[in-house]
């Protein structure tokens, strides 16, 4: 059997030959961390207030290319009591341009996780590649008819005249992002069940605001037997452990994002308990230890 054979899409009777989902319980609940894929994005993105030299050596010491990055995308599922929940939704399959992206739908069923099960979505905020998954052709018809979906009001009321002023994308993004979350706040509009400032999910999940990188940016907070694990959607990069008061250029408030990227590190690294990120490498699983006035992430070691 050839390494071709086993990684071949919709080979019935192998997975992939990267793996694309990794268990990590909290305590009694179960959580999964599933790769959506990657996409590209250009370097400069990742630190618009840093030099260019700076962030060249900053890249080159990291072993990243100087112009443009593979961007990890990271999808998470949570099964607590009688709720399985899906933390936001990835890119979607409509993006040509992004064919290694887009792939939660497809990694859900290879996990033996079937649309129908899904009794709710939260969603850290509305960004594209967060809830893209659900626009998909064919997929709401698969969803639950009485699925909730979790969004901060805040951040909903945003997308009805969003702002870009603060913002450093490339030139063709924010138009794209305003029509992808118009459609998902039309096509979704019954189903939303937003919430002002945090709000339990199910027993040990909760979801709370923190704004910075969009105005309702939300992170999951899962705890369970004296365990406990962040998802921490856009609040923290790569770049950021090292750099936490670079900007990224699709935060919508640069500022007020560095400040909650940094209040997050500094509690997670006293904690001591687990971090998931949405950009951070598969499966991102990790601690953080505060080194100075930067971070360090400690990769968490696979549990086999």
């Amino acid at each position: 059997m050839s390494l071709v054979d086993i990684s071949r899409p919709g080979t019935p009777t192998h997975d992939e030959l990267v793996p694309s989902r990794y268990a990590q319980p909290v305590g009694d609940i179960e959580v999964l961390v599933i790769s959506d894929g990657v996409l590209p994005i250009p370097a400069p993105v990742m630190a618009t207030n840093a030099d260019s030299a700076t962030l060249s050596t900053w890249l080159d010491e990291m072993f990243l290319p100087p112009e443009v990055l593979d961007w990890p995308l990271n999808v998470v599922v949570v099964r607590s009591g009688e709720r399985t929940i899906l933390v936001d939704a990835g890119l979607g399959m409509e993006f040509p341009d992004f064919p290694r992206a887009g792939q939660t739908v497809r990694r859900l069923e290879a996990a033996g996780i079937d649309l129908g099960s899904v009794t709710d979505v939260v969603l850290t905020h509305l960004h594209m590649d967060h809830v893209g998954g659900l626009l998909t052709d064919g997929v709401k018809a698969r969803l639950r008819p009485d699925l909730r979906i979790h969004v901060a009001a805040r951040e909903a009321e945003f997308w009805e005249k969003p702002d870009f002023s603060h913002t450093a994308m490339p030139a063709p993004v924010p138009g794209t992002l305003r029509r992808v979350a118009s459609q998902f706040l039309s096509d979704y509009h019954g189903q939303l069940r937003p919430f002002e400032t945090e709000y339990e999910v199910a027993p040990g999940v909760l979801v709370t605001r923190t704004g910075g990188h969009t105005p309702g940016h939300s992170v999951v907070r899962v705890e369970s037997a004296g365990e406990r694990l962040t998802f921490a959607g856009d609040a923290v990069f790569q770049v950021g452990f090292d750099n936490p008061g670079w900007f990224n250029g699709f935060e919508h408030d640069p500022e007020e994002a560095a400040r909650v990227r940094i209040a997050l590190l500094q509690e997670l690294a006293a904690t001591g308990e687990s971090l998931v990120a949405t950009h951070l490498p598969f499966p991102s699983v990790c601690r953080v230890a505060a080194a100075g006035d930067a971070f360090r992430c400690v990769p968490a070691v696979w549990d086999y």
